[in-house]
């Protein structure tokens, strides 16, 4: 019985069949298109990864090179300021501006000074390099808390009026009645480091002329207290008096830690490179 709905029915069926077997075949070129671009993706990611797994090495080998030079620099620095410290006391200039270029040089002068001015910067300990290089390495320090006094110091030749760190007190000898012995009077001559002024770095607290508490060196706002000039020299040990601030209290160090900062990148640069030889060069199984 061949009636309109039989072949209709008969129709349908033979399009599903049909349908079944064109997806059949179909699926697997699917599958097989599939899986090509997952392995060009896989591919294209492999690649990405290798060049930017590079950057590692090759910048580590970078800051290893570059901090190669800042140490040459560094020691050149060093030798610099070395055979400046050491160099012979000159005349000195009545000009700030030629001062700039004198930080750590020694000069000499001759005149008197104004106890009535002093200046104290603290808290500081007292430079001894002795018991420093004892307690190298240590996370504590024995040092005892005292203050810089800093006193304007009249130089007759130049007729100006400059500002001398005398050197070091314990706390408890910061009043000037407590050291009246070692207040110099007349005429002497000096000799002293040429300093510079400073900016306060982060974490330093703000300078309190009101209570006289300096912690760096503001040579502007100290000059302006004092009547003197934006000169500032640090006197030397020979300068001490018993009784007096023990002088020499300049720290003239200059840090150089780069040979361990090119040990450690150059350190990294081998190690990653070495990593990055096993993974995409060896193909060593299981890294």
């Amino acid at each position: 019985k061949t009636g309109p709905d039989s072949l209709a029915s008969m129709w349908t069926t033979a399009s599903q069949r049909a349908g079944q077997r064109d997806w059949l075949a179909w699926r697997p070129r699917r599958c097989g298109s599939s899986s090509a671009e997952a392995t060009a993706t896989k591919t294209e990611d492999e690649g990405f990864l290798r060049w930017f797994l590079l950057l590692i090495p090759v910048t580590a080998f970078g800051l290893g090179t570059w901090q190669v030079q800042r140490r040459k620099w560094k020691l050149q620095l060093i030798a610099e300021l070395e055979s400046r410290v050491m160099a012979e006391p000159i005349p000195l200039p009545a000009d700030p501006m030629e001062l700039k270029n004198l930080e750590y040089r020694p000069v000499k002068v001759r005149g008197h000074f104004d106890h009535s001015k002093e200046l104290y910067m603290m808290p500081r300990t007292m430079v001894d390099p002795a018991r420093e290089a004892r307690e190298a390495g240590r996370l504590s320090s024995a040092a005892e808390s005292g203050a810089y006094v800093v006193t304007p110091f009249y130089c007759t030749e130049l007729g100006i009026t400059i500002l001398v760190n005398r050197g070091f007190v314990p706390r408890r000898k910061v009043n000037p009645d407590t050291r009246q012995k070692g207040q110099v009077e007349g005429e002497v001559d000096l000799v002293g480091m040429v300093r510079l002024t400073e900016t306060r770095k982060p974490f330093v607290p703000e300078n309190n002329p009101e209570r006289n508490h300096w912690h760096y060196r503001d040579l502007e706002a100290m000059a302006r207290l004092t009547g003197a000039e934006p000169i500032f020299i640090d006197a030397d040990f020979k300068s001490t008096v018993p009784g007096g601030p023990v002088g020499g209290q300049t720290r003239v160090t200059l840090r150089n830690e780069h040979l361990q900062y090119i040990i450690t990148w150059y350190g990294l640069s081998a190690a990653t490179s070495y990593l990055w030889c096993r993974k995409f060069v060896s193909r060593t199984p299981g890294v």
